[in-house]
């Protein structure tokens, strides 16, 4: 038996007026899950634990069988392990996001985070701003290091564990009363808008259309990652397929598999065909046990607000992933249980997490139920199953329980 998990971060949502009243998840055109609902069990599950943020750390951590209240500590730590940051025990990791300020003439704390990834910066020319950041800001203490896209890292040497805002929480917001307290990180952080607001890469942007990436924004420190082996663990041998830094670091530090994906983003144009034949080639030809397909698209769409490419990125998610994965393992004749789910929910009102619990569908190729459901929030809450401890559900897809 192979074990498949399909995570659409941030795919959940609230019925919404502009969609007559439903979801996102409901709205898509969806053939491949709404064929595959009639043979699973769909159902909710809690993901994120009451009194934690509701992050893709800590809802990744459970979906991958981690108890997030034992085993989290920090978003950026994660991070650090993907792109290989060396951590010693009194290290800080801090998320380094290059994100959009307004760009009026008015006092740094009066100016507004307009997007959180800066139009989908590529790694390439967001690696050259960070380096630009590097010549000035840094030093034996502050070290920064390249990731991907708009998200870096920052190693902050025996510093502080503190709480510092998620930038995509207060989108449309003047910045001041989300700043940091501490006057190191914020003297980086003005420092950094004086240096990439009039970069040439930012000037082009904006001729393009294009959000400029104009200030490091820090947030999620945290110390060394506490991951257990996965295959200790489970007895299966896993590979992570994502485009993002956390979900690498996590596999990483849970010493599975890590695919590479050329051309994969993390955007809602990344390479999602590659994503599939890495999984399909993980499960039939190098010996893995287990793969986690994680795709950002809906949490990034849901981010920016836009219920249009949210609708889309999940109908991707569909047709271009759990479709071809299903019909690849069914060609190669390979027994497999699916497991597709989001995280989170990323709900349009609000462009950011919430706790609320998600919606999951459960296929086993092996032993086909017979439903008229289909797979989305409102007949998931009505199928009545509801799994309280998400960090329990990958013990459901093994089997184990």
């Amino acid at each position: 038996m192979k074990y498949v998990i399909v995570l659409g971060d941030g795919m959940a949502d609230e019925p919404l007026e502009a969609l007559q009243g439903r979801t996102p998840l409901e709205y898509a055109q969806t053939p491949a899950m709404d064929r595959l609902s009639k043979w699973s069990e769909i159902g909710m599950v809690q993901t994120v634990p009451e009194g934690m943020k509701p992050g893709s750390d800590v809802a990744n951590l459970a979906v991958l069988g981690y108890n997030p209240k034992e085993n989290y500590s920090g978003r950026s730590p994660l991070e650090a392990l993907s792109i290989g940051v060396p951590m010693e025990a009194t290290d800080i990791a801090l998320r380094c996001k290059i994100v959009t300020l307004s760009e009026e003439d008015k006092p740094f704390e009066e100016l507004t985070i307009i997007d959180h990834s800066s139009s989908e910066i590529s790694t390439e020319d967001c690696g050259i701003l960070v380096e630009e950041v590097k010549k000035v800001l840094q030093n034996e203490i502050y070290r920064f290091y390249v990731g991907t896209s708009y998200r870096h890292c920052l190693i902050w040497k025996q510093g502080s564990v503190m709480e510092l805002v998620q930038p995509h929480d207060v989108l449309g917001q003047v910045i001041g009363q989300h700043l940091p307290q501490d006057e190191m990180l914020l003297y980086m952080m003005k420092k950094s808008y004086e240096i990439l607001k009039d970069h040439p890469i930012n000037i082009e942007r904006k001729k393009q259309g294009l959000n400029p990436a104009n200030c490091c924004w820090f947030w999620g420190a945290g110390t060394k990652p506490k991951v257990s082996d996965f295959y200790e663990k489970t007895g299966k041998k896993g590979l992570m397929v994502s485009a993002v830094d956390l979900l690498k670091g996590i596999a990483v530090g849970a010493h599975m598999g890590v695919a590479q994906v050329e051309g994969a983003n993390g955007g809602l144009h990344t390479n999602y065909e590659g994503k599939v034949e890495a999984a399909v080639q993980g499960l039939t030809k190098e010996g893995y046990d287990f793969v986690y397909v994680h795709v950002e698209a809906p949490d990034e769409m849901g981010h920016q607000g836009s219920i249009e490419r949210k609708v889309q990125a999940i109908e991707y998610l569909d047709s271009r992933v759990i479709g071809p994965i299903c019909d690849k393992l069914d060609a190669a004749g390979e027994d497999y249980r699916m497991l597709v789910l989001p995280d989170h929910p990323t709900p349009i009102r609000i462009r950011t997490h919430s706790s609320d619990s998600v919606p999951y569908l459960l296929f086993d190729s092996t032993a086909r139920e017979d439903h008229d459901w289909l797979y989305n929030e409102a007949e998931a809450r009505k199928s009545g199953n509801f799994m309280a401890n998400g960090y329990k559900m990958i013990e459901k897809l093994f089997l184990d329980i």
